[in-house]
């Protein structure tokens, strides 16, 4: 099949063994590769209600039909399991060169089951899997972990390992991989703490073997077509990496500060784009067969961390560690982000979770028995430092915070549940959900939740005049549309700002063209919309068995009560009455029931019908 090998791997920990599974082109066509592969493996893998840090769970690494083709960012690698943040189903993606180096395994998805009793790594070639040692990797961080595995398999492998962070069991742990000085993580979702669970250090992977592209010149002309919108669309990051939305959301009254008790921030200046390139930015860092080249590389020039050289911080990073715990010390949050990828940690939850501790201590429902004594303040970044360590080591006031600010809220009580900014367990990013309603809608119907990588953040590029802005039913609409095309887009597998600014924001005939050019199908936009639309639902099938529904498409208290209280977006929020309402359109276009349940009926127009029997939880 040209765009795939037709091959999957899995791997029991367990009792070492691996076998070959293969596919045909009618399951790559249900399915597309990546997100649809690896939620449909779960969904037939797990049974409902198991514990995500159990060795129950399962986790997936999986690559799609256009990686490793000439198509720019499709270096973007994939990875799945039911999260122990959330309880449902949850992926990550993160950059670098891995994908390409699984894609040249020959396997387009890597199943990994069971549990080991001592520490292992995996190594994957075309060969097949083998499950070798770790014990003398246990407890080093991501950077030692992944150096000592590159000595020993040389540099044409590459390797995806966690930290101390997933080794202890932290429910927000991700799983680190460095490429030529581009640093990936995979953050959200806590996958690297159910590799921890099952004692895998790491996955590496290595290969020769090349993606068939059934139509080169094809491929090529929309290439060049897109490649001039592509550069111009992604200038800004290309100069700035994503720390130019700093400036932006400050400006737009959309920058979350002290935990969203505001949404500016006075001392913005101090972290912006332009302070970061002009005193602290080195180089520029780029994945594997990628022209935009969005990270960058940051040095420390004085103080404290003088001579401290990593990757400079991206913008979520910079709202979570930063702003949101009113900390704009430069040199401290790029200490910080290392120490987060030392340790591994998704830098979005600590951030937001550290806010959300640091505003109940100020109100008094977190208390000095609770911290071990330690006085929590807004402002103090070595206080951010200090948690982030003892979280990781699960150690004093970090064993409640490396829980996630959910279960740390259900411990505090309903006063505490009040100050959380999060959806189905996830913290929320730093895309404001109270200054832009497609965000909220967005959040609240997405599979993970309180992430912008489900439905998109793209309405910024359309004019402001334009009637989306205004009109519920149309915002609802491009939520459903770019939830459809992220689905597709990690299935393809595709970063997300090669497919929104090099072919589109919603799916068009530019993505259609990019599929049937590597793959030599036929296939027309509506099925490629239905593509999207079966991930999703299957995704929404495997979270309802789960127990998940309406009553879980919820927003945090704050974006619903409490307007915004100064700056651009003064007076903005998302009452509940006009969630209900929202939530009533996007399942009657979704074809869902009112309770946010896929009906029988879509389930079988979708080829789902083996889904139908476990729509409730049991």
């Amino acid at each position: 099949m040209n765009g795939y090998s037709g091959r999957i791997l899995y791997i029991d920990l367990g009792n070492k063994n691996s076998n070959i599974q293969t596919f045909d082109e009618g399951f790559a066509r249900k399915y597309l590769g990546g997100n649809g592969f690896a939620v449909k493996i779960l969904y037939d893998g797990l049974k409902p209600g198991i514990d995500p840090l159990s060795s129950e769970n399962i986790v997936v690494f999986a690559v799609g039909p256009v990686t490793d083709t000439p198509a720019p960012g499709t270096s973007r690698a994939y990875v799945a399991t039911k999260s122990p943040l959330t309880g449902g189903f949850f992926d990550s993606t993160f950059g670098g060169r891995f994908a390409i180096s699984q894609k040249r395994t020959g396997f387009e998805a890597i199943v990994i089951q069971g549990r080991s009793s001592v520490p292992v790594y995996v190594y994957i070639n075309e060969e097949g899997g083998r499950v070798l040692s770790a014990e003398r990797l246990w407890g080093k961080n991501t950077q030692e972990t992944i150096e000592e595995l590159l000595n020993i398999h040389g540099n044409s492998t590459d390797v995806a390992a966690i930290g101390p962070a997933g080794e202890a069991g932290v429910r927000f742990a991700g799983i680190s991989h460095q490429w030529k000085g581009r640093h990936g993580m995979a953050g959200r979702g806590g996958i690297g703490s159910v590799m921890g669970i099952k004692k895998l250090k790491a996955v590496v992977v290595e290969g020769k073997q090349k993606t068939a592209v059934a139509d080169p010149e094809g491929l090529e002309n929309l290439l060049r077509e897109c490649r001039e919108p592509l550069k111009k669309k992604t200038q800004g990051m290309t100069n700035f990496g994503t720390p130019i939305l700093v400036g932006l959301y400050q400006a737009q009254g959309a920058l979350g500060t002290r935990n969203l008790q505001q949404e500016v921030n006075s001392c913005w200046e101090a972290i912006s784009a332009e302070r970061l390139k002009d005193n602290y930015f080195i180089e520029h860092s780029a994945c594997a067969q990628c022209p935009v080249a969005c990270g960058k590389i940051s040095l420390v020039k004085e103080g404290e961390f003088a001579g401290l050289r990593w990757k400079m911080p991206e913008y979520e990073t910079l709202f979570a560690l930063g702003t949101m715990t009113d900390n704009c010390d430069l040199p401290f949050i790029i200490a910080a982000n290392r120490e987060c990828d030392l340790l591994g940690i998704d830098t979005v939850s600590m951030g937001v979770t550290l806010s959300f501790a640091i505003e109940c201590y100020e109100r008094g429902i977190l208390t000095n028995k609770d911290t071990g004594g330690i006085s929590l303040r807004f402002g103090d970044p070595g206080l951010v430092f200090d948690l982030i360590q003892k979280t990781a080591k699960r150690e004093g006031l970090g064993v409640l915070l490396a829980e996630g600010s959910f279960r740390l809220a259900e411990r505090l009580g309903p006063e505490a549940k009040k100050l959380l900014y999060g959806v189905k367990g996830l913290e929320i990013p730093g895309h404001s959900a109270r200054a832009y309603p497609i965000n909220a809608i967005g959040y609240a119907t997405n599979t993970r939740g309180g992430s912008h990588h489900d439905h998109r953040p793209t309405f910024r590029a359309i004019p402001p005049d334009d009637p989306l802005h205004q009109d519920l039913n149309l915002q609802v609409e491009f939520v459903v549309r770019t939830q459809n095309l992220s689905a597709v887009g990690d299935s393809l597998t595709q970063c997300r700002f090669a497919t929104e600014q090099g072919l589109g924001i919603k799916l068009g005939v530019n993505h259609l063209r990019l599929l049937n050019a590597v793959t030599g199908w036929n296939i027309g936009l509506e099925d490629l919309e239905k593509i999207g639309e079966r991930i999703v639902t299957l995704e929404r099938a495997f979270n309802c068995r789960e127990g998940m529904s309406r009553k879980d498409d919820v927003l945090p208290y704050r974006v619903t009560h409490e307007p915004i209280p100064e700056g651009a977006a003064k007076g903005k929020y998302f009452p509940l009455e006009k969630l209900g309402m929202a939530l009533d359109y996007y399942y009657s276009l979704r074809r869902w029931d009112k309770e946010g349940i896929p009906i029988p009926d879509t389930l079988r127009k979708l080829g789902l019908e083996f889904a139908i029997e476990q729509r409730h939880s049991e």
